[in-house]
């Protein structure tokens, strides 16, 4: 499993001209997920998601975790980070898990999360052609694995 971590003022993602998912102050994530996934990694990333310190605290240090500040998290499922890139000049899937496996992993990621941070957890549409709008803050953007 991998997320691509985005410390945002703001991100929203819009399915056919309507929004499904949107957050102020927060954390956007991509996540993909790989054959090898399963519920105890889901658990071990939300882990990560909500307690990664990327927010600055009072002396300007990045000290302070989504947990700590209250801050939305919207979770987007993104097949495209699991490819293997390593040759050709076309990206390859076959590192990517299966969509009924990848959509059943990302959903209890959602649930974690949620069970975890109440109220500040917002969603892509799995599987759907989405457009993912956001606003860097910093630019801070880090890469996790669980």
């Amino acid at each position: 499993m991998l997320a691509l971590i985005q410390r945002v003022t703001q991100a929203a993602v819009t399915v056919e001209d309507r929004t499904v998912g949107a957050i102020g102050h927060g954390l956007l994530a991509l996540i993909g997920i790989e054959p090898d996934d399963d519920e105890a990694k889901a658990r071990r990333m939300a882990q990560r998601l909500l307690g990664y310190r990327v927010f600055a605290d009072e002396a300007g240090k990045m000290n302070r975790s989504l947990t700590d500040t209250g801050g939305g998290l919207l979770l987007v499922s993104q097949f495209t980070l699991a490819a293997d890139t390593a040759s050709g000049m076309r990206p390859s899937f076959t590192t990517a898990a299966p969509p009924t496996q990848a959509e059943r992993i990302f959903d209890q990621l959602i649930g974690i999360c949620r069970e975890h941070h109440p109220g500040g957890v917002e969603m892509g549409q799995f599987g759907a052609h989405m457009v993912v709008s956001l606003t860097n803050d910093g630019p801070v953007t880090f890469l996790l694995r669980p």
